[in-house]
Formats: structure tokens, sequence, C-alpha cells
């Protein structure tokens, strides 16, 4: 399987994958923590007597291993039958939780050692106030590791590489098991006893590891090759490489950078495979991603699966657990599984940021992201909102005070700013993602939302389809008055149609392709627009919409049904749209993906904001609306014509 291949595996070789991760034995040492979450009730106001000071009452707390105990839950849900555990902990009650949750999770401990002085058991105390994250309150930063604890510890696990298949090495505490001594020590034993059988994942001794095969993020990586990197520096693309074939030289061993959302890289001295990042619509909190990717990456390598795979598979895991929120996430199988079907990746994020570095056709406004697919097409399929048709121009503000008021409920007119706020960035946000979706998915995705945010009860809330009504109502009143001012002649249909896009349409149906219309939008408003608007007769193929009730992506479906009928053996096709889902379609079906970064209320003109969001998508070109369209035919259409 290629690479290409690997980034969108079927569900059948998720299972194969899963079932050969399933029989290896890991060992697990290094950095045992606990994740405590207290939820905050601000509603219940209360003061001390004794201090006069306010006092935080806590509706609800939970506990999670985190650390190196993460990566043993993650290797667990992702299936692996036998996994050994060895580090220290505290005598205190967040060490015998940490033990009581591998005995229900089947994980041997007899590794875990209790050092009763001068140890308490790492936890990363975590207060929520209205659901987010507030001041850490840590334990164990004053921690020393005795001497006899460590070499009991160490003994324990060389004798372990007799029995286990592989090993996994987690540091992230100064105040843990590990300092430069102890970390040389292990390095030696791990060439001994684990050669070609690990995965180290150090935050601050990664340079004492260069025979191990290694899991690093850009900072880390930074530090590595001796330059200095801030928390919230991002590094281009190049950079990153550049970073990545620094950082593999430094050692012997395969090594894997984590790029935060932009995917990872695989790294084998000045040979480097980026995988990218993944899309994803929604809130997303990356607490315990790494501890994902780690287990992933052990479980394959133990099984055999090697580089590029590993990478992708693991890239795919960390997607699951970042959509987690407030929680320490795992990756299961069945949500593996899921996650391949509707997967879309993150291409080119630093051009998607930058227009400065966008190249472009001669003088003209085509932007070229990826060479084309070249040769003769058999059919085109187009979105229609935003990419022919600027009928439902403004549908975003349409849709965001129905979310709005979904959300807030009758506290829409009086709640405080700082939640008002909070709920507009996160619909704002989501509206932005999802342009292109079938609309009963982004309502699923609102009634989520109006769950997460509880401030309407529950006997108040609606189901999908009654949000996507509620918003229907409100866009087609919209609607039906622009369609009324064209009627009475108040408005030309032109004043409705993106620059150049009939002309185009016309050239095409001349050389014999194919044409298809396809939508989010409820099929029937796509066929009466399309027929208000004067050109449905030009798609040939059908035009195509999204049918009541249904989550199926018209625009994918379309693709599939054509591909199966072998209308594409003999030439490819091309997709054309404003939204990132047909761009994403387009590359998974291996067909010319065209991004219109249309200024609808212009109808001519480009969208820095639609652009980066097509760029990221996937699309090989850009144009901002069809008005250069025989350049564009000359760019990606030879020899195109019969």
């Amino acid at each position: 399987m290629t690479t290409t291949e690997f980034l969108y595996p079927s569900e059948q070789d998720i299972r194969a994958l899963m079932k050969r991760i399933r029989g290896v034995k890991v060992a697990v040492f290094g950095d045992f923590c606990v994740d405590a979450y207290w939820a905050i009730d601000s509603s219940f106001k209360e003061t001390s007597i004794e201090t006069g000071k306010m006092i935080q009452h806590i509706r609800e707390q939970r506990y999670s291993p985190g650390g190196a105990g993460n990566v043993v839950v993650n290797l667990r849900a992702l299936g692996v039958e036998q996994v050994e555990t060895f580090g220290v902990i505290g005598p205190d009650p967040f060490g015998q939780k940490l033990l009581k949750t591998f005995e229900e999770l089947g994980v041997a401990a007899s590794g875990m050692l209790v050092q009763s002085r001068e140890w308490d058991t790492p936890v990363y105390g975590k207060p929520l106030l209205d659901g987010a994250e507030t001041e850490r309150m840590d334990f164990g930063a004053f921690n020393a590791l005795h001497e006899e604890t460590w070499q009991r510890l160490l003994n324990s696990l060389e004798a372990a590489g007799k029995r286990l298949d592989f090993l996994i090495v987690n540091q992230q505490l100064l105040s843990g098991w590990c300092n430069e001594t102890r970390a040389m020590a292990l390095s030696r034993s791990i060439q001994t006893n684990w050669q070609g059988r690990n995965l180290v994942d150090t935050r601050h001794f990664m340079h004492l590891f260069g025979g191990a095969t290694q899991k690093i993020n850009e900072y880390e990586a930074a530090s590595l090759v001796g330059r200095k990197l801030e928390l919230n520096d991002v590094l281009g693309d190049d950079e990153s490489l550049i970073l990545a074939q620094q950082a593999a030289e430094h050692g012997e061993g395969l090594l894997f950078l984590t790029r935060r959302n932009r995917g990872l890289m695989v790294c084998h001295r000045k040979e480097v495979h980026p995988i990218p990042g993944i899309l994803i619509l929604g809130p997303t909190d990356t607490v315990g991603a790494g501890d994902t990717v780690t287990a992933a990456l052990a479980g394959c390598l133990a099984s055999g699966i090697h580089g590029v795979q590993a990478a992708c598979f693991a890239n795919l895991a960390a997607a699951i657990t970042v959509q987690k929120i407030n929680q320490t996430g795992t990756a299961t199988e069945s949500e593996l599984v899921q996650a391949v079907r509707q997967v879309a990746y993150v291409s080119h994020p630093s051009l998607a940021d930058e227009v400065r570095f966008a190249k472009r056709v001669g003088k003209t406004d085509i932007e070229i992201v990826e060479t084309p697919p070249q040769g003769r097409i058999q059919f085109a399929l187009f979105d229609h909102d935003g990419t022919i048709s600027t009928l439902r121009q403004g549908w975003e503000k349409v849709m965001e005070p129905v979310m709005m008021r979904a959300i807030l409920g009758n506290s829409y007119e009086i709640v405080e700013s700082s939640l008002f706020h909070r709920v507009r960035s996160r619909v704002r946000d989501y509206i932005e993602q999802s342009t292109g979706i079938q609309t009963l998915i982004q309502m699923d995705a609102l009634a989520s939302m109006v769950r997460e945010f509880g401030i309407v009860p529950e006997n108040g809330r609606l189901d999908a389809q009654g949000y996507k009504d509620c918003y229907i109502d409100a866009l087609m009143a919209m609607i039906n008055d622009r369609v009324a001012r064209l009627q009475r002649g108040e408005l030309d249909v032109s004043d409705f149609i993106l620059k150049g896009a009939v002309d185009f349409l016309r050239a095409l149906r001349k050389n014999g392709i194919t044409l298809y219309l396809a939508s989010g939008t409820d099929e029937e408003d796509v066929i009466r627009e399309a027929r208000t608007l004067g050109y449905a007769e030009l798609f040939n193929g059908g035009i195509f919409g999204a049918k009541r009730g249904s989550r199926v992506c018209s625009k994918e479906q379309v693709i599939v049904t054509l591909i199966e009928k072998d209308e594409r053996r003999q030439g490819g096709f091309w997709v054309v749209g404003d939204g990132p889902v047909e761009i994403q379609q387009a590359r998974r079906y291996g067909g010319c993906a065209i991004g219109v970064a249309s200024h609808e209320e212009r109808r001519f003109g480009l969208s820095e904001t639609k652009r980066r969001r097509l760029v990221r998508a996937g699309a090989h070109l850009i144009v901002p609306d069809f008005s250069q369209w025989q350049h564009l035919l000359r760019q990606i259409a030879q020899p195109i014509f019969h």
C-alpha cells in the first residue's frame, strides 16, 4: 500500500491492522501521573464563615491516568491485550487510584514501585470553571527518586525485555524518574535489551537516546538542534522539513516529528515523509493527544507496521482523541473505523495562511496550488451555492442567530457578555469550517452544542431535523424576497450568478463534458433555484441535493456512482466548488479539485477567507470566479476536448 493509499485506508485495512496490534506485548516505562478534573459550579455562591473568602464548590470530580498512564489506557483502547507497567508512585490515594485503574483494565502493574518517602504520585489538578480549565494545581514537583528505587526499576525493565515484544519510554517530568545519568543508563540498557523494539518519548533528554526510535514535537526538535522556539511559534512546511532533517541526523533510529494540528513527519537521516494534519470541525482539546500518538505508533511498530503507515494510523487516532473535551481521551477500533469513512486532510497549511506565497498562471488570477491531473475528462461535478449561484449569499448570517438562539434559549437577551461571546465564537468557527456539508449534519453539531452548554432544559431542545426546519424557515424568507424581486424585474438573474459561470458551463457542454450539479441543500430547492436562474438544463448529468432526513453526502454519492459505472476509467473528472467538502471528495477519489474562492456579495474577485479553507482542503487550483475560464481550460485541459 502506498503512502497516498494509506491516507485513505478502508474499514478492512483498519480492522486488519487492529488485529495485528492486539497480539503484541508492550512494556510502558516512565512518568505515571493522574489527571484530576474538578468541575466548579459557579452558580452555588457561598462565603466561608472562618475566612470570609468565597468557597469553590465542586459539582463533579473525575480522575484518569496521565503521562505514561494515559499511554497505557490508549494501548488498551486500541486492543493491545498484554501491557505491563514500570514506574513509581507515592503512598497516597492517587497512587492507589492508578493501581485500581490498571487492575480494572487488566494491566499488569507488578513493575509499579511505591517509594514511601520523598515521593508523591504526580497529579495534574485541573479546576474547570464553566467548562473552561483554569490554573492547574500540580503534585509531585518536589519528588526525589532514591537510587535503590531506580536500580529496582532498571533491573525489572531489563528482565521484561526477555518476555515482552516492545518498550515505550515516557519522560515528561524533571522531578520524575529521569536525570542525565539515568537517561544515559537507560539508553545503554535499551540498546542491549530492547534493540529495534522501542519508542522513546522524552521532553528533556532526547539527545541521549540517539540509537532509539523517538517521537518528538517541534519544540523538542528545536532544542535538540540548538534552536529556540516560543510556545506559539508556527513553523512553515519548509521550515519543519529542515528541522526534521536536522533532528533526524542526531540519531541512528527512526524519528516521528509531531506538528500539532498539521500532522506528522516520518524521518530517517535526511529522508522525510510528511503526513498532513486532519481537518476537524468544532472544538478540540489536545491534552493527551501525544500519548495517543505514542500508543498508536508503538502498537504498529511492535506488530511490524513501520514508518509512514504507522504515522498515518497514529495521526488518525490522535484526531479522534482531540475531539474529546476536558478529558484525556482514547481512540477505539469502532471510532477508527468510523473515522476512515469521513477523514479529510489539511493541505499546505503555510500557503493557506499566507496569500503572499501564491503562484499564479501568468498575469491571471488563477492560483496553482498543486499541479492538477492532466488529460481528457469525462465529467465535471459542480457545487451550487457560492460556486455558481449567489442566491443564498448570506446564509451564514442567517444560520448564526438560529444557532445562537437554540443554544441560549430564553437567556439570549439577558445572558452575560462573556458567555454570549464564547457561544458566538463557537458558532462562527463551526459555520466557517462546515460550509458545504449537509445542512442536517450542521444541525447535528448544533444539537450537540445545545447539550454541551446545557443552558436550555432537556424538554426545550429539538432534534437535528427540528433545528434544520427553524433554519430553513429563516433562510427561505430571505430567498423568497430575492426571488420576488426577480419576478418584479427589480433584479436580474445576473445579479445572482458568479461572473463567467454560465459561459464556462456552456463551453464544457459544447465539448462533450457531462455536467452534474450537487449540493448540501435540499434537492428540490437546488432544482428550483437552478431553474429560476436559468441554467438547470446545462446539467445533463443531473441535479442532486440532500434528501430529507439523510446525512449521506450527495457530492460523494455522485462521484462514487460514476466511478462504479467506469466513467472515469478512460478519463478524469473535475470537481468545482467553494467549500472544503467537494474539494476533499475530489482528492479522495483522484479527481482535479478546482476551488472557487468567490466573493459572493460582488460576484467576482477573491475571498481570502474562502481561499484559505480551499487551499487547506486540497484544491489543485484556486479561481476567484469564472471570468478567465479560457485560461483555466488552457491550464488543465491539454488534451481535454474530443
